[in-house]
């Protein structure tokens, strides 16, 4: 080949230096790609400037709506964002009202580029309102939802995450209803002097390849106390996971922070029957919390809905994983035709890194009806957060209808925990109240035997164990713990804790049963 370029210094120097040009916009090209990092730019920057209360922008008619006309309110799905795109993934949006009165910003990430994605009164219908009249020249988005096949690879309006006010977001899994949800933080939750509710102001997406089974979440949050940066990888499934890695600045001190937030909603069941007559046997998005210490021991607390505020919490360093468990998943469990709690999924919150010492909290507060979600459980860090800290932290919540799959063979769960009244069999055969009260916890596992005698090992606070009695139940092929007590102090709750041990070997084979005994 001939050298059709002249020989001589001068040219070669300016072929080096425009090449070396070349090379330098292309490495600075490929570093303005969006990632993580500029949210944590932008979580840092904003941090270090003082709080703004964002300003509500919407009309009275859709404040003052109540939520089933807020319900009412339809997006237009032949608008659906990336419905004209061979993904897998569609995108749609919440119209604000009710309290829902801020608009957030969302953006979309195509090629490493940021567009935001404009509010369009045209992909709502506010018609059943009477309202497609209202003037929407500055109104914006409260969130959005991500649908995707789940259940059925050609139906593809499947919705599988939804994210809505405050910091608040919720998923399923295959054939799983929406049930508890999930927030970036908890701040103060519980405290007299108020909760603060940190909230995603700002979201950026990425728009996902033709077959790819994940999809990529960004999020700036915003409160008086903290600003932070998030990264929300959603990967639908059988059993989705969302994977949240997170870096939060501290503009302020915090007295009590809660990271990996879940918050649900439990009315009665049969460890808390209903005081009122009722024909469903439950109603509650969860019935426990499950906690996995670092020393493999497995902690299993039913939840109350208490008569006044109350707060329980386990002390540990560096826990595997913790969760809000729908232990019961039959419709006989329910029998609710409506809303099916049977098929609200468990989330497990499994611990990614060293989160050193701290306690998992859980906060149970009263409730008339099933509408108030009164159950919050977080971890709390042993270390207090001041202005000008740093917190990094990672973790994957898993959303099941199996949550016995994460149990090994020779840990006994608790499958089910019943309040009564304590009883004593006379010698008539009649069995007579004697003022005490019991619970019935039976233990299931695939070890348990019947040729394998068990024994009971429980204690109590405030109150006297009279008995703690097992029998074996062969219709679960487990055993089945009776524990009568009397209280002491009926204005304070009581905390039983019960396990089962081999009778031959004395080595714990159960989860920890850790149930209270709410204040009256």
């Amino acid at each position: 080949m001939y050298n059709l370029l002249p020989n001589n210094s001068f040219n070669k120097i300016l072929i080096c230096k425009v090449l070396s040009v070349a090379c330098v916009s292309c490495i600075s090209f490929s570093s303005w790609a969006f990632s993580f990092d500029d949210v944590v730019a932008k979580a840092e920057k904003l941090s270090k400037k003082a709080y703004v209360q964002p300003s509500k922008n919407i009309p009275n008619e859709l404040a003052s709506l109540q939520f089933a006309d807020y319900q009412k309110i339809l997006f237009n799905h032949q608008k659906a964002y990336w419905g004209d795109q061979k993904s897998r993934f569609k995108l749609e949006f919440y119209h604000e009202g009710m309290y829902f009165d801020v608009p957030i910003k969302i953006n979309e990430i195509v090629n490493n580029q940021v567009s935001e994605i404009k509010y369009d009164p045209s992909y709502f219908d506010l018609s059943p309102l009477n309202l497609d009249k209202i003037n929407s020249k500055d109104l914006g988005f409260a969130g959005f939802k991500v649908h995707y096949p789940i259940n059925n690879p050609t139906k593809t309006d499947d919705e599988i995450f939804s994210a809505l006010g405050g910091s608040y977001f919720r998923a399923v899994g295959k054939e799983q209803h929406y049930g508890l949800s999930a927030r970036g933080l908890a701040i103060d939750t519980g405290e007299m002097s108020g909760e603060e509710f940190p909230r995603f102001k700002e979201y950026w997406i990425e728009r996902p390849e033709a077959n790819q089974k994940h999809l990529v979440i960004y999020a700036l949050l915003d409160s008086p106390s903290v600003a932070g940066a998030y990264k929300i990888t959603l990967v639908p499934s059988v059993d989705t996971t969302v994977t949240v890695q997170a870096k939060v600045f501290f503009r302020d001190s915090v007295k009590k922070l809660g990271i990996a937030p879940l918050t649900s909603m439990f009315l009665f069941g049969p460890n808390q029957p209903s005081p009122l007559l009722n024909y469903r046997p439950a109603m509650h998005d969860s019935n426990g919390l499950s906690v996995l210490a670092n020393n493999n021991e497995w902690i299993w607390r039913p939840l109350n809905n208490p008569k006044r505020l109350s707060f329980s919490s386990y002390s540990l360093e560096n826990p595997k994983a913790f969760g809000l468990i729908q232990r019961d998943n039959g419709f006989e469990d329910y029998q609710d035709l409506d809303d099916h709690y049977e098929k609200r999924p468990s989330v497990w919150t499994e611990i990614l890194g060293d989160w050193h010492k701290g306690r998992v909290e859980l906060v149970e507060i009263p409730t008339a009806d099933e509408t108030n979600d009164n159950i919050v459980t977080f971890w709390v860090p042993e270390k207090q957060y001041k202005a000008g800290d740093v917190l990094d932290i990672k973790y994957r919540l898993h959303y099941s209808l199996n949550e016995k799959q994460r149990y090994p063979n020779d840990v006994a769960r608790a499958v089910s925990s019943r309040l009564s009244l304590g009883d004593i069999k006379q010698a008539n055969l009649i069995r007579k109240l004697d003022g005490s009260n019991a619970y019935v916890i039976d233990f299931a596992g695939p070890e348990l035997s019947e040729t394998a005698p068990v024994k009971v090992i429980s204690s109590m606070s405030n109150g006297t164990i009279l008995s703690s009695d097992v029998q074996y139940n062969s219709e679960i092929k487990g055993w089945r713990v009776i524990v009568r007590f009397n209280i002491e102090d009926n204005k304070k709750a009581s905390d039983i804790r019960v396990q089962l041990a081999s009778q031959a070997t004395n080595k714990v084979i159960s989860e920890t049963w850790s149930g209270q005994y709410p204040a009256q």
